[in-house]
This record gives structure tokens, C-alpha cells and sequence, in this order.
């Protein structure tokens, strides 16, 4: 694969390019560097909002664009100031939360607040799929809905991620967009808002073409990106969902499949 058939390299974080622990490691490192030195850009698209990806950003000396928050967000990581975000109506949001309960009784839910601060609030009963990540618990549900937000998040005791997602899908309609972006990750955000839609913005703003980005994933709020890029590789470890779109499966992020491929496409020295 020529290696000059890609400008724009996607890859988003959770299960892609990083580890369990949260670190990416240094074989991956090494293959951004020759991303970069190959006159490519490499831009992160992930569901964490910006406040959760500029610790990682530091760390990978990115201080460029970054696409945050399932797309809500293009992040300028250099000025440490939003390019672009749109918020999920709060009204709509507590609506659509209400039809899923309706169908599948109490769920738990959190928000990720805007804004380059934002933070991260849980309702009683809901636990964070990353431990890792801060979060601020609130006493009761009506305080998640103090400021804008970007997303809800949603967990149920009983029902698996698919089930829960595909219920929200069919009760929520037009009210928000529902996506399912890791274990124990089904979220509610702006209707019509993808990853595909930061991306898109971001490449624009760049000056890049979809016909030559490469996108890297494992997840279903993947699928857009893949469908908006060039070449789409799920992880070995990617939901069956994601693989039937993707163009290729490289291996599990734990085995530096990110950097298996790029490392095909833009050599190893």
C-alpha cells in the first residue's frame, strides 16, 4: 500500500489506540512519528469530551485539532478552546430518557458537561466504564441538567449494551442520535451528530480529503467514520457491527493493531 494514498490518519482512543491501562504504547508512538514524518496528519476521534482528551493529547505532544465528544466537539488542543461544539438540548434529552424508562424501567445516567472545563456528572447508581476517568456524583437526577451538555450516558442493572441501544433507538427518534461507543457506553447526543460529522469539519478546516484518510476503530459510533473515510480498519476485538463495515481487521489494540497497519503502510524506519 502506497504510503502516500493517506494524509489523514483517524484513530479513535477506548479499545483502538489505547491500551487497558490508558497508555499507548511505544511501538505506536513510533508509528505516528512516521505518520507525521511522512507529511501525514493524525487527528483523534473519540467520544470522551475534550476535557477528558487534553491529559492524553500532552502525553502524544499533540497540540493540534481533536475531535471529541462522539463529534460534538472539534477541539483545538494548541489554544485550549473549542473550534466547533453543539449541545444536546437539555429538554429533549430528559424526554428522551423518559421514553427509554418507560420501556425498560430506571436506568442510570451521567453527562458530559460543554465546554473545554466540562465536567463529567453521575447520577446516583451509575458506575464510570473508566475508572480512571473524573467524574462528580450528584445527589439527585435534575441536577445532571445545571449547565449545557454535550451527551448523556447511559447504563441499565439488567439489560446488555446492545439491548439498551436498540430499545433508546426505537422509542428516542428524533430526539437525539443513540450511539453504543464501548462496554457499559450507550449514549444520547445532538440528533444528526456523528463522528463522522467532527471529522468531516476537521478535515475541512485542515484542508483534507475523505478519499484519502485512513479511520481506525472498534466500536459502533465508529460506523459513520468509516463510512465518511477512505479505508476503515476495525480491531481484532471490535463489535461484530463495526467489523462488517470495516475494510480490514488488524489486531486487538493490546497487540498495537493501530500501529500493525500504519506500520504496512508507512513503513518501520
Amino acid at each position: 500500500m502506497d504510503r502516500t494514498a493517506y494524509s489523514l490518519v483517524a484513530t479513535d482512543l477506548d479499545g483502538t489506540l489505547l491500551r487497558g491501562d490508558d497508555t499507548v504504547s511505544d511501538r505506536s508512538l513510533a508509528a505516528l512519528a512516521r505518520v507525521a514524518g511522512a507529511g501525514a496528519r493524525h487527528l483523534v476521534v473519540t467520544g470522551r469530551p475534550a476535557p477528558r482528551v487534553r491529559p492524553l493529547l500532552d502525553r502524544l505532544g499533540r497540540t493540534g485539532l481533536a475531535v471529541c465528544g462522539q463529534g460534538a466537539q472539534v477541539y483545538d488542543a494548541g489554544a485550549h478552546r473549542m473550534l466547533w461544539s453543539v449541545t444536546l438540548d437539555r429538554e429533549l434529552a430528559e424526554t428522551a430518557l423518559g421514553k427509554i424508562e418507560a420501556e425498560v424501567g430506571q436506568v442510570h445516567a451521567a453527562v458530559d458537561q460543554d465546554g473545554v472545563d466540562g465536567l463529567t456528572l453521575i447520577e446516583p447508581g451509575y458506575l464510570m466504564p473508566h475508572p480512571t476517568l473524573p467524574a462528580v456524583r450528584v445527589e439527585r437526577r435534575e441536577q445532571l441538567w445545571s449547565t449545557p451538555i454535550s451527551k448523556v450516558l447511559l447504563r441499565h442493572p439488567e439489560l446488555t449494551d446492545d439491548e439498551l441501544a436498540t430499545t433508546a433507538r426505537a422509542v428516542v427518534g428524533s430526539l437525539a442520535t443513540v450511539t453504543m461507543s464501548g462496554p457499559g457506553t450507550v449514549e444520547l447526543q445532538p440528533c444528526g451528530i456523528t463522528k463522522a460529522t467532527g471529522l468531516a469539519l476537521a478535515a475541512e478546516h485542515l484542508g483534507l480529503d475523505r478519499r484519502r484518510t485512513i479511520a481506525f476503530g472498534d466500536m459502533p459510533n465508529d460506523i459513520p467514520m468509516f463510512h465518511w473515510a477512505a479505508h476503515g480498519v476495525a480491531m481484532a476485538g471490535a463489535h461484530p457491527e463495526l467489523k462488517a463495515v470495516a475494510d480490514e481487521v488488524t489486531t486487538t489494540n493490546e497487540d498495537d493493531g493501530v500501529a500493525v497497519v500504519l506500520e504496512r503502510i508507512f513503513g518501520t524506519s
